[in-house]
């Protein structure tokens, strides 16, 4: 007969680079957002679709890094920091856990794939959990070089869809900012 006491129960590692990678990673993407918002006109529009008391949680479950970006009273976009606490939230985006973060993270997979494979739960509104994935690929395009980009988004813009002086002066105002 096996006695299960004398086992002891083994507990997964916490992780931790890849932890503060991501938060790293959302930290950016919370500067970025704020900084997009007021830079690219169709980043603008993106985000005059969605509603006056808007506020995105964008986190790794269970207990993972979060991004809360929301709109102020003069409806502009601002990172509102990491912790959702004290806050009304109206979108909460979570990735499931923190290796499929990773893959969206390090551009081995788009945001639509890990949509498609179910890597993402939506808690809000699917409309504007739609725009929200439209403006991170915009930023996904505008931040990183071509070769990661197309990793990281469905469909690399052609010219025609985001002309090339949009892009560089989009892309430098954007890194301005998130700087500044």
């Amino acid at each position: 007969m096996i006695n299960y006491n004398n086992y002891p129960e083994i507990k997964p590692g916490k992780k931790l680079l890849k932890r503060i990678y991501v938060a790293t990673m959302l930290f950016v993407f919370g500067r970025a957002f704020q900084a997009v918002s007021r830079v690219d006109r169709g980043a603008r529009e993106e985000f005059a679709q969605m509603p006056d008391d808007f506020v995105l949680d964008f986190g790794v479950v269970p207990n993972g890094p979060h991004m809360i970006v929301g709109k102020d009273e003069k409806g502009r976009i601002k990172y509102l920091g990491w912790n959702p606490a004290g806050k009304k939230i109206t979108l909460a985006m979570r990735i499931k856990n923190i290796e499929a973060a990773m893959r969206m993270f390090t551009f081995l997979e788009s945001s639509c794939t890990a949509t498609a494979r179910d890597r993402l739960i939506v808690d809000g509104d699917l409309p504007t959990a739609c725009n929200v994935l439209h403006i991170m690929d915009l930023l996904e395009v505008l931040l990183l070089p071509k070769f990661a980009a197309k990793l990281g988004v469905k469909r690399y813009p052609k010219w025609s869809q985001l002309s090339p002086l949009r892009k560089w002066t989009s892309r430098l105002l954007t890194y301005v900012r998130l700087i500044a």
